[in-house]
């Protein structure tokens, strides 16, 4: 059964995740109704704060999307059907400095709200699975975008944190509408 989406304002997307220790059911349940809520909301990545818990796991599944980006999962190429949808759990990225890209981003979280958000091209992301074997990834385009606006999630930090200020004003009605009705729907 789909999770409630925890929309902007809700304190819990500011929280830090606590890094993931246990490997059991719990966790592998939760990452699965994460995917199905991923699936259900029409989205490419979801993190725990989205579902209101504060941990170190996101989950990404890129398999219907139509856009140019490479990948290498520990040392393979192996189809994106035999991996995804992607758990990802206690992630550590280290971006690759040789290339930047601005892009447009949106996020479950900000219903509607979409901007420009420059990140870097190509990452390397070490992390562990919902059974906590480890993985290292490399990739760029879209595959690094969405892992790399994930993890933020788990730090606390959101997509409209990294917008230009430009951008940013422009959005800035919409974002606070958002954060009224979510604080509305808080009281009730």
């Amino acid at each position: 059964m789909p999770l409630p989406i925890v929309h902007y304002d809700d304190p819990i997307l500011r929280k830090k995740g606590e890094k993931v220790k246990s490997f059991d059911a719990v966790l592998a349940q939760l990452a699965a109704e994460m995917v199905e809520t991923m699936h259900d909301a029409g989205g490419i990545g979801l993190a725990a704060q989205q579902v209101g818990r504060a941990l170190q796991l996101c989950v990404v599944d890129l398999r219907d999307v139509h856009a140019e980006f490479s990948w290498r999962l520990d040392g393979a190429q192996p189809p994106l059907e035999l991996f995804m949808p992607m758990i990802i759990v206690n992630p550590k990225i280290t971006p690759e400095p040789l290339a930047e890209a601005t892009s447009e981003e949106g996020c479950l979280s900000f219903p509607n709200i979409r901007g420009d958000v420059a990140r870097p091209e190509l990452i390397v992301v070490k992390f562990h699975d919902e059974h906590g074997t480890p993985h290292t990834l490399h990739c760029d385009g879209l595959f690094a975008r969405c892992i790399q606006h994930e993890a933020d999630h788990l730090n606390g930090v959101l997509f409209i944190d990294r917008m230009d200020k430009k951008i940013l004003a422009k959005l800035e009605p919409a974002i606070s509408e958002l954060k009224k009705q979510t604080r509305a729907a808080a009281k009730t």
